[in-house]
């Protein structure tokens, strides 16, 4: 898993859970406690209830992303800007700020005039988003969306025969769908991936956000750090039987999980008791890692064999080896030529396999106790190759 460095602030699995607090100045936007035109208003709104609550990040909306409000171009947006660039001039507080829009050209003014990364619901379908955001060496975090600057998340009315093949579309699910569309039109080194929870179009229904949530773990296979808004949304709600306003216990609750299936920043309107929800989650989550003369080893957060298919697939290996290895996926980085030969003879041996992936790395799959025996089996012989099963074997205990 790649870690992002977001103007010094690190977001990944070896970070604590970052909490992105929210502040709007339109009029549009539904929830009144966040949305302000006044600067000096929204100022001591982001130290007093963001910042000074534990906000690591505070993410400036400069329109609604409700659907049932048209959306502003960017020169509208452009308009609304100077509200939000006097109030991070006035803030005494130290967040990261992040801007958020679908329009290269914002990002582009508001990252000259001090904002710290981006959050892009339009998941890049301004093709110059990317560009600037590598350009300025940001983060941006990018949520799943067809490439169409009006239809933000839009992820069931996309043409995906068009796009995909017909085939896949025929037979892609909508967590299937989310995926994809996240890997449309790339993803920069610093890209947070956003799995679009929410209403954002007549097609998306609460049982595909549950779903996309329960299967967190997958998105986890784009080897990015993971932003979920999943705050009083209304696939929560349902479940208690809550109104927006009483939602916040279920949205703690969520949290939790989400920050123990891998997601690595929480956007949220509740701060303090959100970053408490987060840390719990993050207290009780088994990912581990090693590292050991130059070689790491990571064990890959899988659930199922879904998941596994998933990880392979993106790292060019055939999904198909997921049906009939079981259910410990270790990822190893950094292995010279000879040791890898080692590992795959002596896996062959032990019931276990071992694939290369797309960029070099070995992929070890088979069952706990396979798995277990290659690493005790390293452990016991004496040349180099032996430390890497003392690695393994503390990894897995």
């Amino acid at each position: 898993m790649d870690s992002v460095d977001a103007a010094g602030l690190g977001i990944g699995d070896e970070y604590p859970p970052r909490i992105m607090g929210v502040l709007n100045v339109s009029e549009e936007s539904p929830y009144d406690p966040s949305v302000f035109d006044d600067s000096g208003e929204a100022a001591r709104y982001v130290d007093e209830e963001l910042i000074d609550e534990g906000a690591d990040i505070v993410d400036i909306g400069l329109e609604s992303a409700n659907k049932r409000f048209d959306v502003l171009s960017a020169e509208e947006e452009l308009e609304r800007l100077y509200v939000a660039l006097e109030t991070i001039e006035s803030v005494s507080g130290d967040a990261i700020f992040s801007i958020e829009t679908r329009y290269a050209e914002v990002a582009d003014e508001a990252l000259s005039k001090g904002f710290d990364m981006v959050n892009d619901i339009c998941g890049f379908a301004d093709p110059e988003m990317p560009t600037v955001c590598e350009e300025y060496d940001v983060a941006v975090a990018k949520m799943a969306s067809p490439p169409d600057l009006e239809r933000p998340g839009a992820v069931e009315e996309t043409d995906w025969a068009a796009r995909k093949s017909p085939d896949w579309a025929a037979n892609a699910d909508y967590v299937e769908q989310v995926y994809e569309a996240l890997k449309q039109n790339g993803l920069t080194d610093k890209t947070i991936v956003d799995p679009a929870f929410g209403g954002w179009s007549e097609a998306q229904t609460l049982a595909d956000d549950r779903d996309a949530f329960r299967r967190l773990r997958e998105f986890r296979a784009l080897d990015r750090p993971m932003l979920v808004s999943i705050n009083r949304k209304n696939f929560l709600g349902e479940l208690a039987d809550r109104e927006t306003d009483e939602r916040l216990p279920v949205s703690l609750a969520a949290t939790s999980m989400a920050v123990e299936r891998g997601a690595h920043v929480i956007r949220t309107h509740d701060v303090a008791e959100t970053r408490d929800a987060a840390l719990i989650g993050k207290a009780f989550t088994e990912r581990t890692s090693a590292s050991i003369d130059g070689v790491s080893i990571s064990q890959l957060d899988v659930d199922s064999t879904r998941t596994v298919r998933t990880h392979l697939r993106e790292r060019g290996i055939d999904p198909a080896f997921a049906d009939d290895w079981g259910t410990q996926l270790l990822e190893i980085e950094g292995l010279d030529d000879d040791a890898s030969e080692r590992l795959m003879s002596i896996a062959a041996e032990h019931g276990a396999v071992v694939q290369p992936s797309s960029d070099g790395d070995l992929l070890v799959m088979g069952s706990a106790t396979a798995v277990s025996d290659v690493s005790g089996r390293l452990a016991g012989k004496s040349d180099d190759i032996a430390a890497l099963g003392e690695k393994l074997s503390r990894l897995l205990r």
